[in-house]
C-alpha cells in the first residue's frame, strides 16, 4: 500500500538560526491514525505546517497522495483538512456561511445536506445563524473542526485539537475521529493528553529536537518499551529491606507497607517466583499484591530523557 503522506530528509531551519526540523523521514498509511508526540518546541508544529503548505521547507519532499507540496500546491492541499491550535475564524460571519465559504475555498460544489450533517455531527446545527463572536470558546472550536471538514478531505489534521476544551466536546471530537476512519479518512494528531494518544492511534511517532527519534506501531511499543510492575502490600510495615532481598532491585514504598518491583513481562524469567519464595524464607507475610504495566506518557517520558 503506497504512503498517503511521504516525507523524505524533511528540513527546517528559521531565519533566527533555530533548526525546527532535521532530515525527518516519515510514511502515513491511508486510513491510519498517528500521534505525534513530543515536547514544546519539538517540531511538531513546523512539520505540520509544512505538510499543509503553510509554512515553506527548507529541504527535503513531501507527498501528499502523489502530490508534492510544492510544485502541486493546490492538489495537495485539496486532500488535507486542517484544525489548527489558535482559533482562526471571520468572528462576524455566521456558523453556515464560515463553512460554506471554506467548502467553496477548495472549489468543491455546494452541498447543503453534507454541510447540515457535519454541523448536526458537531453539536452546531442549532447555531448555523449564530455569528461567532457570539460562541463560546467550545463551540468556536467546534467551528474550526467544521471548517476543517467542510471539503471532505481524505486527511485531516488536529494539532492539539482538545486543549482547554470541555469534556463534552473532548468526547464529540474523539467519535467523530472514530467514524472518519471508519471512512477511510487518515487522520494526524499531536496531543498534550497522551491517555488520547494511547486509546485512539494506531502508530506514535516522537519528536524531540527536531528530530524524528521513534516511530512505531502503538501496541508494539508499549510491549518493547513498557514494563510492568509488581507491587506488594506487606501485613507489617518494614523500616528497611531485609538483606536476602538485596538482589532483586525491590523498592520500599507507602511509608514500608508496600514493596515495588519492575519486571519485564516479554522476558521468560521475570524473576517473579523467585521474588516470592525470598520473601516468604525471609518470614514476611503479604497482604495483598497487583500487577502495573506502563502507560504511554511513562514510556514518552522516558524516551525524551534517554532517547533511543
Amino acid at each position: 500500500m503506497s504512503a498517503i503522506i511521504a516525507i523524505k530528509a524533511l528540513s527546517k531551519t528559521y531565519a533566527s538560526g533555530h533548526p525546527a526540523l532535521k532530515q525527518v523521514d516519515l510514511e502515513i498509511q491511508p486510513g491510519e491514525i498517528f500521534a505525534l508526540l513530543g515536547p514544546n518546541g519539538a517540531g511538531k508544529t513546523t512539520l505540520i505546517s509544512i505538510v499543509c503548505g503553510i509554512v515553506n521547507p527548507g529541504g527535503g519532499q513531501v507527498l501528499v497522495a502523489g502530490h508534492d507540496i510544492v510544485r502541486d500546491y493546490r492538489a495537495s492541499r485539496g486532500q488535507i483538512g486542517l484544525v489548527p491550535q489558535e482559533l482562526v475564524n471571520d468572528v462576524f460571519e455566521t456558523v453556515w456561511a464560515t463553512v460554506k465559504f471554506s467548502r467553496g475555498l477548495f472549489g468543491k460544489a455546494p452541498n447543503a445536506a453534507y454541510l447540515e450533517q457535519l454541523l448536526k455531527e458537531l453539536s452546531l446545527w442549532d447555531k448555523r445563524d449564530a455569528k461567532i463572536i457570539e460562541l463560546s470558546g467550545g463551540m468556536k472550536r467546534r467551528v474550526m473542526i467544521a471548517k476543517a471538514l467542510a471539503h471532505e478531505p481524505n486527511i485531516l489534521f488536529l494539532d492539539e485539537p482538545t486543549a482547554g476544551v470541555d469534556v463534552e466536546l473532548r468526547r464529540d471530537m474523539w467519535a467523530m475521529v472514530r467514524r472518519l476512519r471508519e471512512r477511510g479518512v487518515t487522520i494526524i494528531l499531536t496531543t498534550h493528553y497522551i491517555e488520547e494518544a494511547e486509546e485512539m492511534a494506531d502508530r506514535i511517532g516522537v519528536i524531540r529536537k527536531g528530530e524524528l527519534i521513534l516511530v512505531e506501531d502503538k501496541d508494539v511499543l508499549m510491549r518493547r518499551l513498557g514494563r510492568k510492575e509488581l507491587i506488594l502490600h506487606l501485613k507489617e510495615p518494614l523500616t528497611s529491606l531485609p538483606a536476602s532481598l538485596a538482589d532483586f532491585k525491590l523498592e520500599l514504598i507507602e511509608s514500608g507497607h508496600g514493596l515495588r518491583y519492575g519486571f519485564d513481562s516479554q522476558h521468560d524469567d521475570t524473576g517473579i517466583p523467585r521474588l516470592l519464595a525470598a520473601i516468604s524464607a525471609a518470614g514476611l507475610e503479604l497482604r495483598d499484591l497487583k500487577s502495573k504495566e506502563s502507560s504511554l506518557e511513562e514510556i514518552f517520558v522516558n524516551l525524551l530523557k534517554e532517547g533511543v
